[in-house]
């Protein structure tokens, strides 16, 4: 294997700005985000998602994966650079080893961009903190099928890399949008879809209400649940039963409790 480039320093200027890219001003200002592993750049590749350059370590790559990965990239034409084992341990996260890491042109999000089916079945997470749960309930919502996730209000960004990491890549094949709570709603009822609302305090079991058809599942914010905005006369609140003495669960647990149900609902394609 061949690269463009050999960084041996640690200190070099391309590597202080791949990693500048975990901090979320630095996403927002470039408009990249950095890709951990290859699993999840395979993903992004497949998601159509664009690559500006890719950091190789080459005695890590040998995962079929991993020598897919630099295949892939190499025929998509990104900038293939070899590092050193120093260099790339400053631009690689934690104790991940699979000897490739991506820098990645952010796809938009903007609510324009979704091209959404005749009955699509939305999900909706409002104000997350935590970006491993945004990235769970990413995963969980590609395993569904789901026709779109949208982040209302969001806290974090849906490209941070912690959450494309926990989504396995699948932020970048997930059609996924990012607005104001109030304008995520003006869309639902514009589509029109029936809005479904996780509340703890709700009277309907999950169970009981049909999620089949145009719908939207909501699920809110770690701490705080649902803002009031979710509380309008056409949005259906349901709750998961508790029967111990948390009063919820964690939300990514919540969100694949609620989206497998929809899919039950809704059939599984064979």
């Amino acid at each position: 294997m061949t690269a463009s480039v050999d960084i041996a320093s640690a200190a070099n200027p391309r590597v202080k700005a791949a990693v500048r890219l975990r901090d979320r001003r630095e996403r927002d200002r470039t408009g990249r985000t950095i890709v951990d592993g290859a699993r999840e750049i395979l993903h992004a590749l497949d998601g159509g998602a664009h690559v500006v350059e890719a950091y190789v370590r080459e005695p890590l790559v040998t995962s079929p994966q991993a020598h897919a990965a630099v295949t892939r990239l190499r025929a998509a034409g990104a900038t293939l650079l070899t590092t050193s084992a120093a260099a790339f341990d400053r631009l690689a996260f934690g104790e991940r080893a699979d000897g490739v890491v991506a820098i990645i042109e952010m796809p938009a999000t903007d609510l324009d961009h979704l091209h959404l089916p005749t009955d699509p079945l939305l999900f909706v997470v409002e104000a997350i903190e935590k970006p491993g749960n945004l990235g769970a309930i990413v995963r969980t919502a590609d395993g569904a099928g789901v026709d779109a996730l949208i982040a209302a209000s969001p806290i974090t960004d849906v490209f941070n890399p912690n959450a494309i990491r926990a989504s396995l890549g699948t932020v970048f094949t997930v059609p996924i949008a990012a607005a104001p709570t109030a304008d995520v709603i003006a869309l639902l009822r514009r589509i029109p879809v029936r809005i479904i609302a996780a509340r703890v305090d709700a009277e309907p079991l999950y169970t009981d209400v049909d999620l089949r058809g145009p719908v939207a599942i909501v699920v809110g914010n770690e701490a705080g649940g649902l803002s009031a905005a979710w509380s309008a006369s056409d949005v259906t609140a349901v709750r998961l039963p508790m029967l111990g003495d948390a009063d919820s669960l964690n939300v990514s647990a919540a969100a694949a409790i609620l989206l497998y149900e929809a899919r039950r609902q809704r059939g599984i394609p064979r």
